[in-house]
């Protein structure tokens, strides 16, 4: 906006501005807002609110907003004209000439003056508007500015009623700390500006504390009272001053009608980070949250929530922010244990969550603090307070998992689908603090949890609740899944204690499951019990309901146990191919299912691994024969896609040479890596032909094509060098594949290879040929228009990165056009799709260090480096997201660390002409970048902080608060 010689007021008639539609400003934005309110076209109001918010930020806004806001306008024009006000405010402060601000805000005063007992969101906005411009004035240009709102607004000469008055002044104070909290204020005056505020509280708590204890307080003054010092408290104002205000809003908790507002202003001064300082105070605060327990006690007993829920967040509140200050208390620690055991019942609260209470969930964290806070101290003081409270944590286990408990399955059967999903994530939630916990109380929970387990099952005298079992289980199963238990002497207990569990309830056989999968590396370090519990997942299998938790559990097992598991391998096959037959299991159960598979059979002999391939997938390669010959459809391609899905899975686990045991050691390999042809590659040679006749009517849709390629690329990863005598004749498929119909997919199986076998001799020759042909069909591509293609091109920039990195000598072949791929790699920078930029900027930060080394890549980057500069610095100056400028710093880095001479003569040419990479460079900004950026060819992390500067400063984005968290 232009700097304005006068501010326009209320009675300024038309715009000036040719470009808005109607001569009159007013006419012409009442127009737009009542098509963008009343208009049921929807083109129409979008087109509307366009106009409309270029009109609120427009020079013009001075004029209109105030006609909008007169007495024959409806609230929802009103609004708008106040919505505008606020906006030239806080945005254009600087259009506002100095002789301007007495008016305006006199102005201001009197719209609210009017607005007091007129319409509330006007009036909310209108004091919006009047906050803004206190804080762009203060301290300065208008010192005391609350203590002026609160005289004016007291004064008796206005038209408006007292309570009016009152409660626009309390609107007008509660909206000024909010208004500072969003506000776009430079740092170092919104340091200046918070300071004034802290001293300003002398003139707004002293008000509040009369309005709020005066007996002839109006509700609705006394509830606008509580909001207002909710707002003020976030200032982190000191926690002494507002003493007498908390105690006010603790008494209002009383008042049904003052409750939330109470809560909310409370909970919002207990937790200021400030307020820990104040240790005198936070001990004044715990007796008047105990003094709540009747309350509290009285909301349960009569099933109201909103009650108890409130009560709990100021227990809560307390507790959490300050259990550090008021631990350190020793003197005071039988009211702070006071305190806990209140936050206990919360977290006990009777009946199940989400249906019957919400308030539980509130309290897990406070546990978590509390107990990082104890094991804080010194050791003295933390046997001391552990004496305290391990008893305390564990009546917190029981809690925990009576809360965790499922509801009986006739009232859960009445329960929506978002209950059922929320119950879910607060066991999760439940899960995690029982995993906490046990880092204080260590294998004694354990063994409290096994011996009451042991209690419940073995027990004659009352019959057990399935819930009671499966919740002890859960609290097992939660430990156990992150907690090495290894060492536990109860768990061989508990192994023992599972198969006597009468399972006659889906979400206990769920629970067994998982509680089995938990203890899976302790299998395999007591491999004589994992007959005690394979026949209950096997048999789990078959049951549709179980699917996800049988089977997770039976690849945990064959994982971790595969080398005790040859004893049940024929029996774990028969099964998973019986239920893989029956269909029973989703997709993706059905691909885990094929790992587990994997597992397992990677333990056995060449000659067994072989006989079991066999006999489980030559009912798929059969089907997949079949699917073959038959005329491309929807339906049997998800057949096809299905088939080849359950083969990639199987050959990612299958691993008969031990790779993944590799890292622990040869002492810990279980079994001598076999010699002969690897029997996945047996396989893989056999249904060659196969997939390559499926692929020739499949090779136009990409989903077939990728599964394809996938199962060769998990097969790649998973045998390493075994995979070698499939290279040639993949090779030349791949090739085939790539030149009919180029796909992403084939470019990143052609990436694998060569970063396995391009550096061996014997592969170099297929491998070199397959580059070669993909590069030279994606350089057609390129010339056809590659803008449809990012994925293609994303993985291309990829492989030629891999290329250099295992195996520059591929750059060195003569019927490489080098050139043509620079080009295309510098095209690619240009792509909107922020992977596709940032594989082409891994290729030139892999390309350029082999300037010296590579002769055709030296060639090139002399001709054609200039043309790479000015693309990067055309993105820097703005054609690029600014989440990728690092990846541009690395190439600018890589240019000046390898090819310093060039770079220092190409960067002054390209940035000479006027206005480029950005108008709003001047000549010395450039100057200067470039000379920044040619001294530092050592610290890349300085070479990224001066692209993210000077990007900013391309943008005009320089020092605004576009940059705080860039």
């Amino acid at each position: 906006s232009e700097r304005e010689s006068r501010l326009p007021g209320p009675s300024s008639g038309l715009w000036q501005d040719p470009e808005w539609p109607t001569p009159a400003q007013s006419c012409a934005v009442l127009q737009a807002l009542h098509q963008l309110y009343y208009d049921p076209n929807i083109e129409n109001k979008n087109l509307a609110q366009k106009w409309l918010m270029q009109a609120q930020v427009s020079p013009q806004a001075w004029h209109f907003s105030w006609q909008l806001l007169q007495p024959d306008k409806v609230p929802e024009i009103q609004y708008f004209g106040a919505s505008a006000l606020h906006i030239k405010i806080s945005r254009y402060w600087s259009d506002i000439p100095t002789d301007q601000y007495e008016s305006l805000k006199a102005q201001l005063f009197t719209q609210i003056t009017h607005f007091a007992s007129g319409s509330k969101i006007v009036l909310t906005r209108l004091c919006v508007a009047l906050a803004s411009l206190a804080l762009s004035m203060m301290p300065d240009a208008w010192p005391c500015a609350v203590a002026d709102m609160v005289r004016l607004f007291q004064a008796e000469d206005s038209p408006v009623d007292g309570q009016g008055r009152c409660l626009a002044l309390l609107e007008l104070l509660t909206v000024l700390p909010e208004e500072f909290q969003t506000s776009r204020l430079p740092q170092y005056r919104k340091g200046l500006v918070r300071a004034s505020l802290a001293v300003e509280c002398g003139a707004v708590f002293p008000l509040l504390e009369q309005l709020l204890q005066q007996p002839s307080s109006p509700s609705c003054v006394r509830q606008k009272v509580l909001k207002c010092f909710s707002s003020w408290v976030q200032l982190e104002v000191p926690l002494q001053d507002c003493e007498a205000l908390i105690q006010a809003a603790f008494a209002a908790l009383q008042d049904s009608e003052l409750f939330d507002s109470s809560v909310e202003a409370i909970v919002n001064a207990i937790s200021q980070p400030d307020a820990q300082r104040y240790v005198n105070t936070l001990l004044k605060l715990i007796p008047l949250v105990l003094g709540l327990q009747d309350q509290l006690r009285q909301a349960v007993q009569n099933g109201d929530m909103e009650t108890s829920h409130g009560i709990c967040r100021i227990a809560v509140a307390l507790g959490e922010n300050h259990s550090r200050a008021l631990l350190d208390q020793v003197e005071h620690w039988q009211s702070f244990l006071a305190l806990v055991n209140m936050i206990m019942f919360c977290t006990g609260i009777p009946g199940h969550y989400p249906v019957n209470e919400t308030t539980s969930s509130l309290t897990l964290t406070f546990w978590y603090t509390l107990q990082d806070d104890i094991l804080s101290f010194e050791a003295e003081k933390q046997a001391v307070y552990q004496q305290v409270y391990r008893p305390v944590y564990f009546q917190l286990v029981d809690v925990l998992l009576h809360k965790a408990q499922f509801p009986s399955d006739e009232e859960y059967g009445f329960w929506s689908s978002d209950e059922k999903e929320q119950f879910r994530i607060y066991r999760v939630d439940i899960s995690d603090t029982l995993m906490y916990v046990y880092e204080m109380l260590g294998a004694e929970l354990l063994s409290n949890l096994y011996d009451k387990l042991g209690r419940l099952l073995t027990s004659s005298e009352e019959p057990y609740s399935w819930q009671h079992t499966e919740a002890l289980l859960y609290g097992f199963q939660s430990i156990a899944e992150t907690i090495d238990v290894n060492y536990s002497d109860v768990v061989p207990g508990l192994i023992g204690l599972i198969p006597r569990i009468s399972i006659s309830n889906v979400q206990l056989a769920d629970t067994v499951m998982f509680t089995i999968g938990a203890l899976s590396e302790w299998l395999a370090d007591h491999p004589v019990m994992i007959n005690s519990v394979l026949p209950l997942v096997l048999h789990a299998l078959g049951n549709p309901e179980l699917s996800v938790s049988s089977v997770s559990t039976l690849k945990k097992i064959c994982r971790e146990c595969k080398y005790d598991l040859p004893p049940y391998a024929a029996n774990i096959v028969a099964v998973s191919q019986d239920v893989l037959m029956k269909q029973i299991h989703k997709t993706s159960q059905c691909m885990w299912l094929m790992q587990a598979l994997g597992f397992l059979l990677s333990a056995l002999q060449v000659e067994e691994i072989l006989k079991n391939l066999h006999s489980l997938i030559s009912p798929y390669i059969q089907q997949l024969e079949k699917l073959a010959e038959e005329i491309p459809n929807p339906s049997n391609k998800l057949a096809i896609v299905h088939i080849l899905g359950l083969l990639s899975n199987l050959f990612t686990t299958l691993d008969v040479s031990h790779h993944e045991d590799e890292h622990e050691g040869p002492e810990l390999r279980k079994l001598p890596v076999p010699q002969g042809p690897n029997p996945v590659v047996v396989v893989l040679q056999q249904v060659f032909q196969l997939i390559q006749k499926v692929l020739s009517k499949w090779l136009n849709d990409a989903q077939v094509v990728e599964a394809v390629c996938a199962i060769f690329e998990k097969s790649v990863k998973t045998l390493l060098d075994d995979f070698a005598p499939m290279v040639p004749q993949l090779c030349e498929m791949l090739g085939r594949m790539y030149s009919t119909i180029p796909q992403a997919s084939a470019l990143d199986l052609t990436r694998q290879l060569v970063h396995i076998f391009a550096h061996e001799p014997a592969h170099f020759p297929p491998i070199e040929a397959l580059f070669l042909l993909v590069t030279s069909v994606t350089l057609t591509l390129f010339q056809q228009g590659p803008r449809d293609h990012p994925d293609i091109v994303d993985s291309f920039m990829q492989l030629l990165a891999q290329a250099l990195k295992r195996k520059p000598d591929l750059f060195l072949c003569e019927r490489l056009d080098v050139k043509a791929v620079f080009q295309c790699a510098v095209l690619a920078l240009k792509f909107p799709e922020a992977p596709t930029v940032k594989a082409s900027c891994g290729f030139f930060t892999e390309l350029l260090p082999r300037c010296g080394e590579v002769e055709p890549v030296g060639k090139v980057v002399q001709e054609d480096g200039r043309m790479l500069l000015v693309a990067v610095l055309e993105a820097i100056g703005g054609q690029a997201s600014r989440s990728l400028m690092d990846c541009f710093a690395d190439i600018l880095f890589a240019l000046n660390k390898h090819c310093f001479s060039l770079l220092s003569m190409w960067i002054k040419e390209a940035l000479q002409p006027p206005g480029f990479p950005s108008a709003r460079l001047s000549p010395e900004q450039k100057d200067t970048f470039s000379q920044q950026i040619l001294r530092e060819r050592v610290n890349k992390r300085r070479v990224k902080e001066m692209v993210k500067e000077f990007t900013l400063l391309c943008r005009g984005l320089h020092g605004t608060d576009y940059t705080a968290d860039y």
